[in-house]
């Protein structure tokens, strides 16, 4: 198991279920800020395990390269966005023989002060819990949202759904590049999780927000972990930021 915790982050990533872990992720310092990478790879012969590492770190050297305080909104969408097609291009250059096929969710985020600017790709997911209620949500790219947003099935219905893990964007994967981009702020004491679906797939969502309440960026990254354990079938890769 890889950890990477500080006072007010804890990133983690547990090979849970499987074989091999195709999960990654990447937190590093920025001159005054955070950036966290997660990113969940697919393909066969270990390509989802080289998938998600190439995104990550393609993501995480472009931002530590290009980077720079004074950057508003605006620049930073283009800077994330930017961040996303890069990852997305290398994954498809790569993609040959055996990785034929290969790619990766990838949520990525940059923390400044009470300011969160986040890019998705896919269905791993970034929320902005406060108090034990989600305050801000990105929203997966999958079949099963995209049943939800037309009507056919309700939120509860989607939880454990047979085709919960066809996603309809990826960075490569033969999937089409779709990039969201929110900005958030938030307040003292919120919690920023950023997951994989090993974890919010086999979770209960109302359960996530109880379990992201109190404690350390550390006490609740290892409480959702120890959680996602009994129960999921899939890697975990957990990140948690607490103000």
């Amino acid at each position: 198991m890889k950890v990477t915790c500080t006072p007010n982050l804890c990133s983690l990533t547990h090979i849970g279920a499987r074989e091999n872990n195709e999960d990654n992720y990447a937190a590093v310092k920025l001159s005054d800020a955070y950036y966290i990478a997660v990113a969940d790879g697919m393909g066969g012969h270990a390509a989802g395990e080289v998938a998600s590492q190439m995104a990550v770190e393609t993501v995480t050297g472009f931002i530590r390269e290009n980077y720079r305080t004074e950057m508003d909104w605006p620049h930073l969408k283009f800077l994330l966005r930017l961040s996303h097609e890069l990852a997305h291009s290398r994954i498809i250059e790569n993609a040959v023989g055996e990785r034929m096929g290969m790619g990766t969710t990838l949520i990525s985020t940059i923390i400044r002060g009470n300011e969160v600017f986040v890019t998705n790709t896919g269905d791993s997911r970034a929320a902005l819990i406060r108090r034990g209620k989600t305050v801000a949500r990105t929203i997966d790219h999958s079949f099963v949202q995209r049943l939800i947003e037309e009507g056919q099935i309700t939120e509860e219905e989607a939880f454990g759904h047979p085709a919960s893990n066809y996603i309809t964007s990826a960075i490569g994967g033969g999937k089409p590049l779709r990039v969201d981009l929110y900005h958030w702020l938030a307040k003292p004491g919120d919690v920023l999780l950023m997951s994989t679906d090993g974890l919010h797939d086999y979770v209960r969502w109302n359960e996530v927000e109880a379990l992201s309440k109190g404690g350390s960026a550390r006490q609740i990254a290892f409480t959702l972990l120890k959680r996602a354990l009994g129960v999921t079938r899939d890697n975990v890769t957990i990140a948690v930021w607490k103000w």
